[in-house]
């Protein structure tokens, strides 16, 4: 048994809080880039269009709207409609579950870095073991080792918690990894919670991995409009699991939180899902064109930046390797040139050590993130002109 901890403040919103709006050029970002509520529309059928424009603002169902959770369902290989929750944002995800299958004679296990949510909510409730994630031989690289996990693994263990394409690192797992993963679990009756909003925005499609829910009995699904689809202003998240009984135990703890999700965000939401395969295709095309300029700069300063391209999502975590450390690195590029980045300080925790001299980037904005680079290319270039190649 534990006592339960209270949840220290969420440094990275700290963090933005102070500076997101801030800073003349938002290099972090985490999310790609969104569109107008026009730009939506115009991708909606005109029956769907005359919905939203006739919306009615009372309350929603607190499952989610059925064409909804039909449409997100289409998006798994073996869910309905009566698998899915409907949420608000991931957030409310990674805390309603943590919430409702833990309890203080559990224990959990959390990869590392890892969003702070995902280990300071089951650190609020129980023990909970770090894992952090190994780096290979080639720089800037990183994987999950599975004897690790296995290592890990206690007889009260009730839940690990993933996050693929990974939240800095861009990593992912390849799938026979994935289903040795899932046999472990199920040997010792371990739930996965696995953060899957960066799904369909994979560097090279063929990387995408299968998702848990299709996969495992006990594998509950979360995903979000907000980061692959570049849609965070509708605050629609949801979680897809084939226990009913625990999405009914989520959906009974959603009454002491959101309740239900906005009406409109509903809509916008499902016609976005309509639309998904031209969200995505375009989204990843721009992931895709950003990659390419973003390590053409690191190229330029080799012995500044180690560096790797990531498999998935809109972040990166390269490394600092100039002169000084990280910190100071992140702090006068924001400073001098107006560059906000990510430093590795974030990502420590009661789980997790500082990552040495790491940072956050993120590239999949269009615009701001076209200033952004040359903002850096300028700084590098004024201040660290003796490391261009």
């Amino acid at each position: 048994m534990t006592n339960p901890r209270p949840m220290r403040d969420f440094g990275l919103e700290v963090f933005f809080s102070e500076w997101e709006f801030k800073a003349r050029h938002h290099m972090t970002a985490s999310d790609i880039e969104s569109r107008s509520a026009t730009d939506l529309l115009a991708l909606a059928s005109e029956e769907d269009r005359a919905t939203y424009e006739a919306q009615w603002l009372g309350y929603t169902e607190t499952w989610g709207a059925p064409a909804l959770r039909a449409e997100i369902a289409n998006t798994y290989d073996t869910m309905d409609a009566q698998n899915i929750l409907c949420l608000a944002g991931a957030g409310e995800g990674l805390y309603t579950v943590s919430r409702t299958l833990l309890d203080a004679a559990s224990h959990a296990i959390v990869p590392t870095p890892n969003y702070q949510s995902a280990e300071t909510i089951p650190l609020s409730v129980c023990e909970v073991t770090g894992v952090p994630l190994r780096q290979d031989n080639t720089p800037g690289s990183w994987r999950l080792d599975l004897d690790d996990l296995r290592a890990a693994i206690r007889p009260n263990t009730k839940l690990l918690s993933l996050n693929f394409p990974h939240n800095p690192t861009g990593m992912l797992m390849a799938r026979d990894d994935l289903e040795a993963l899932v046999a472990l679990c199920r040997k010792h009756g371990i739930w996965i919670l696995s953060d899957e909003v960066y799904r369909g925005v994979e560097l090279n499609p063929d990387d995408r991995m299968p998702q848990i829910a299709d996969l495992y009995e006990r594998g509950i699904s979360l995903n979000v409009m907000s980061k692959a689809y570049g849609l965070p202003g509708l605050r629609v998240g949801w979680i897809a699991a084939q226990d009913k009984e625990l999405l009914q135990r989520v959906e009974r703890y959603k009454h002491y939180l959101s309740i239900c999700n906005s009406a409109p965000s509903e809509t916008l939401s499902l016609i976005a899902l309509k639309a998904r395969d031209q969200i995505l295709a375009e989204n990843q095309q721009l992931l895709s064109k950003n990659v390419v300029a973003l390590e053409s700069l690191f190229a330029d300063f080799p012995c500044l930046v180690e560096w790797a391209r990531p498999k998935g999502g809109c972040v990166a975590f390269p490394r600092y390797i100039g002169p000084g450390d990280g910190e100071i690195f992140c702090r006068e590029i924001l400073q001098e040139s107006g560059v906000l980045l990510l430093p590795g300080s974030i990502y420590a925790s009661e789980l997790s050590d500082i990552p040495d001299n790491h940072f956050r980037v993120g590239f999949g904005r269009g615009q701001v993130f076209e200033d952004g680079l040359a903002a850096m290319r300028a700084h590098f270039e004024a201040h660290y002109p003796s490391f261009k190649t």
